[in-house]
């Protein structure tokens, strides 16, 4: 089973690569550090599963998730990140992941999430699971959250203005410029209408998509 992983971090990929190729079955055919890398990997290669990040200088790995099911890539993804499953999950679910853990789960959970997506299936957590029924109630009920509305850019942006980080240091972290920044931050006022960032700030503590 021919694995691809993406992670900016070489320790992080290092580590995987080291778990994966304990065991027989996986076979690591390739390793990408953001999202240009790994797109042209997947087109190249075409990896069995690719072991993808969120969070990437640049393009995140929604984007490099996106263009793989609008280009009907082959490579089945199951998203690795460091992001509590309430921040993302579903988000790559709806996109097209296969499933989605946290750089907590165990060595174990990661294999037994690979063999489910390689037997054609996807591996949701306990959690993702009671988070989906959750979110297709409140669709049912039209009682959908402000922020399910917002683009996945704007979703990032709104978490990291959320954690505390000004405009700037925001459009450093994802290199885009300080004025698509400050687009994005309008674009998340008005669908959420909020008049001012600290009523962001604290929108992102109150619904849980800021990290602890």
């Amino acid at each position: 089973m021919r694995i691809a992983i993406v992670d900016d971090h070489p320790i992080v990929r290092r580590g995987l690569r080291e778990i994966l190729e304990e065991d027989e079955r996986f076979s690591v055919v390739g390793e990408a550090a953001n999202a240009a890398e790994a797109i042209a990997l997947v087109r190249h290669l075409r990896p069995d599963v690719l072991l993808l990040d969120v969070t990437m200088p640049g393009r995140s790995g929604l984007d490099v998730l996106h263009q793989i099911v609008s280009e009907e890539l082959p490579t089945r993804v199951l998203v690795l990140s460091i992001h509590p499953e309430n921040q993302y999950a579903l988000r790559a679910i709806k996109a097209g992941a296969r499933g989605y853990l946290t750089k907590e789960s165990a060595p174990d959970e990661l294999l037994v999430a690979l063999e489910k997506i390689l037997a054609g299936g996807c591996y949701l957590t306990e959690s993702v699971a009671h988070q989906m029924t959750q979110q297709a109630t409140r669709k049912a009920t039209k009682a959908t959250y402000p922020h399910e509305l917002l683009s996945d850019r704007e979703f990032e942006v709104l978490r990291l203005l959320g954690s505390g980080k000004s405009v700037t240091e925001i459009a450093e972290e994802l290199n885009l410029s300080v004025k698509t920044v400050s687009t994005y931050r309008a674009r998340i006022m008005e669908k959420l209408q909020a008049k001012h960032t600290p009523e962001l700030i604290r929108y992102a503590m109150e619904h849980g998509l800021v990290s602890k």
